[in-house]
């Protein structure tokens, strides 16, 4: 009865060595073919480190401002009794834009030349006098005083009047009316913005450390979305004379043609100032560079027992240009790095190139809502 039971107990165990036996080998086998076994390689676009001619320019944003520019106003209270423009319109200089009231003046005003009159009669008959001495010489000179009081009334009665008057004084283009026929204006009420819009100023910022770079004469390229794809050209025509000691930035003004008028004072405008000539710099896409507080590197790929591989190159970024970055160090002109994928990568990784999908870089990009 215990033979048996000792038989199956051997067997049993037997049984277990033989199957560890064979899962051990199975197992075995799995890491050995496991070791010979490489990742698949990861697919990423590539790019040739190029040397690219750019020019020497510094971007910023600015406003833009008329030459000459005014809201007209009211010099005197009056009435409203005639509005000779509408809004929008082109006007000359000197071209009438309001009349106010001035049926009190020039009842003031004829009162005044009757008195002025009354007094170079006065004075005329005193000189005759005079001469034979038959009046005194305070006396004629009393009467003279009274005729230059009296036509200096007359005067000043003739310039209220013409203040009542308001006329352009510059050529340019009108507002909106802020006025209306009959309104009784208060001194200084606004009737109307004239500006001359051509040419126009543009006022904008730069850091001070380009202070020695700038200078008046230099090139300006204005760009706007109210004209998409026009260029404006300007000149530096004024850089004030201290810095913003908030920002530490410096205020310059440059003046462009707007022949056209397409621009209007007040807008926002993106600009390039060109410093100076062009000059060759080591470029590469942006994309291919991945950023951390580290350092910046690339991925440069070269060819290793037939295969790409990628190997980690850390380098000195210079200024960004469209979708362009200028390389000071790290990597040379010629050398293959890995432009879209970035990411993916570790140093070490076999990688595999495909352009077809490879976007399309340039160094004065013109993106397009679609």
């Amino acid at each position: 009865m215990k033979k048996p039971i000792f038989y199956s107990i051997v067997g049993c165990a037997l049984l277990l060595m033989l199957l560890a036996a064979v899962k051990y080998d199975q197992i075995d086998t799995l890491i050995k073919s496991g070791e010979g076994m490489q990742p698949p390689p990861e697919t990423v676009s590539s790019f040739t480190v190029q040397r690219l001619e750019r020019e020497n320019t510094l971007t910023a944003v600015g406003t833009l401002e008329s030459v000459r520019g005014v809201t007209l106003t009211a010099d005197i209270p009056g009435r409203v009794i005639e509005v000779a423009f509408e809004s929008g319109v082109e006007v000359d200089q000197g071209e009438v834009l309001v009349r106010q009231d001035i049926s009190s003046e020039q009842a003031q005003l004829r009162a005044a030349e009757a008195n002025l009159e009354l007094a170079r009669a006065n004075l005329k008959r005193l000189d005759d006098l005079v001469k034979k001495k038959v009046v005194s010489i305070s006396e004629y000179d009393a009467a003279q005083a009274q005729a230059k009081s009296t036509e200096a009334q007359a005067d000043t009665i003739r310039t209220t009047i013409a203040k009542k008057t308001i006329s352009a004084p510059f050529s340019g283009r009108l507002g909106i009316r802020l006025i209306n026929l009959g309104q009784d204006l208060r001194e200084g009420a606004p009737i109307v913005s004239l500006q001359a819009v051509d040419p126009l100023f543009v006022n904008f910022y730069v850091p001070q450390q380009h202070l020695a770079q700038l200078r008046t004469g230099l090139k300006v390229r204005i760009t706007s979305d109210t004209a998409p794809g026009t260029i404006f050209i300007g000149d530096i025509t004024a850089v004030n004379a201290e810095v913003d000691p908030k920002t530490r930035n410096i205020l310059v003004q440059a003046t462009l043609a707007n022949r056209k008028e397409k621009l209007l004072p007040g807008m926002y405008v993106r600009l390039e100032v060109v410093l100076s000539d062009s000059e060759m710099v080591t470029a590469i896409p942006i994309t291919a560079v991945s950023f951390a507080t580290y350092g910046d590197s690339v991925f440069v790929l070269e060819e290793k027992d037939e295969q790409l591989v990628a190997r980690q190159q850390f380098v000195q970024l210079g200024e960004t240009r469209g979708d362009f970055v200028a390389v000071k160090g790290g990597v040379e002109p010629g050398d293959l790095v890995a432009s879209s994928g970035v990411f993916k990568l570790r140093g070490g990784m076999t990688v595999a190139v495909n352009n077809e999908v490879a976007p399309t870089f340039s160094a004065n990009p013109d993106p397009v809502d679609k």
